[in-house]
């Protein structure tokens, strides 16, 4: 009897041992980590080297047939560029407010604030140097401007500023250093003249919506204004074999995209010279994607030209031979006009290659009248212009002449599209 107990008692305890083993709760891995390329890592959460493997009877087989492909990742972002940024003497009176002793540039932007304001990037070719009172304003042919126009641009929506063309030392060395001071302190990027060697070789790489634009800037030549030869960094001058160089070293330092601010071609003229055209098919070839031109005063025609990735993908540049000024006292023969290009740039996540499309002319003109005594200026988005026909002062045979004027801009704008 005894022994059939014991048996008994061996039984019960064996059934216990094995429903409290069943109880035990297997501790849950931690939520995983989804980085933007799309891995999925977690601390608790690693592949066991059997993890790829089916086991007999499993249906991994139809589950993995029945996914999708995932389907090819894209971001975009937009491009907007005007021209060159002038202050001639005339343009100062009105603009200087009394109250604050100083001077209030913004009112010249403000009819084209939202256009600029819609680019991701905003460039535009600052070409007066920012010295400051001290070295005494002066408009043309050796300029130098308040550095409240740095503020304005940024009030405005400009976010990048080129500042290598031949007035770059209109002030010497120290009007490079205040310029690019008054810059620095509204935020805002720069390239194309340098307060140290450090400082030119310092790659321009502006990110937006994951896509990573590079930006250089070159002039022609300074006119006549000697760089001191201990301080060539100073001012960006064109050097086909350094540009090369240049746009190979920042598509290293990872730019997705390469804009190029050129000032170079023919003050007033229509067309961009033979030159202009060589030196700008050269440099998308070697790797660039805009050029954004200035320098000639008047807009000039835009083109794009097909050319190729290094593992040969066809890939298309546009070049911008002139946009004309964007803000200035010049006058007549299509000096008061200029063009805001607006571009949208599409990045292809999977092969890393980007696209350029909606290539959008939006020409301008600076509208100049006289208000107290003083002359201001309006930068006016001409087609909006025209379809409201709501500006003050303005009248019919001035909406005629604008017409007239916005037409021939046009057909010269389009005239080298295939």
């Amino acid at each position: 009897m005894r022994a059939i107990r014991a048996v008994v008692a061996l039984l019960m305890l064996a059934l216990v041992v094995s429903g409290c083993s069943g109880l035990v709760s297997q501790e849950r891995p931690s939520s995983p980590i989804v980085q933007d390329n799309g891995d999925t890592t977690g601390p608790d959460n690693e592949a066991s080297p059997d993890a790829d493997k089916d086991t007999p009877g499993s249906d991994s087989d139809s589950s993995h047939a029945s996914e999708s492909p995932t389907q090819p990742r894209t971001t975009e972002a937009v491009w907007v560029a005007a021209g060159d940024v002038m202050l001639h003497m005339p343009q100062y009176p009105g603009a200087y407010d009394k109250a604050s002793k100083r001077y209030v540039f913004d009112p010249f932007f403000e009819q084209v604030a939202p256009i600029l304001s819609s680019g991701d990037w905003s460039i535009v070719n600052l070409e007066v140097p920012l010295g400051g009172k001290e070295l005494e304003y002066t408009g043309y042919p050796m300029f130098n401007a308040p550095p409240e126009m740095a503020e304005a641009l940024k009030n405005s929506g400009v976010t990048i500023v080129g500042t290598a063309n031949n007035h770059s030392l209109d002030r010497k060395e120290t009007g490079v250093v205040r310029t690019l001071e008054a810059l620095e302190a509204q935020g805002l990027v720069f390239k194309g003249t340098a307060r140290s060697q450090a400082e030119a070789d310092q790659a321009v790489i502006v990110e937006k919506n994951e896509i990573k634009m590079g930006f250089l800037a070159y002039t022609y030549g300074t006119n006549g204004v000697r760089i001191p030869a201990d301080k060539p960094y100073l001012v960006s001058l064109i050097d086909e074999d350094q540009m090369v160089e240049d746009i190979k070293q920042l598509k290293s330092a990872g730019a997705d995209f390469i804009t190029v601010a050129l000032h170079f071609g023919i003050e007033y003229q229509f067309t961009p010279s033979e030159e202009q055209q060589r030196l700008a098919h050269k440099l998308i070839e070697a790797g660039a994607d805009i050029i954004a031109g200035s320098h000639p005063h008047v807009v000039q025609p835009y083109e794009l030209v097909d050319a190729v990735y290094e593992d040969g993908t066809p890939r298309q540049g546009v070049i911008l031979y002139s946009m004309g000024n964007f803000i200035s006292n010049q006058r007549g023969d299509f000096k008061d006009f200029g063009v805001i290009f607006r571009i949208h740039v599409t990045k292809h996540h999977d092969s890393g290659h980007i696209e350029l499309s909606q290539v959008e002319p939006i020409p301008t003109w600076v509208h100049k009248y006289k208000e107290n005594g003083s002359y201001q200026y309006r930068i006016l988005p001409l087609e909006q212009t025209l379809s409201e026909r709501s500006q003050p002062g303005l009248s019919s045979q001035d909406y005629k002449q604008l017409e007239s004027s916005w037409k021939v801009l046009d057909t010269r704008l389009g005239s080298m599209l295939n």
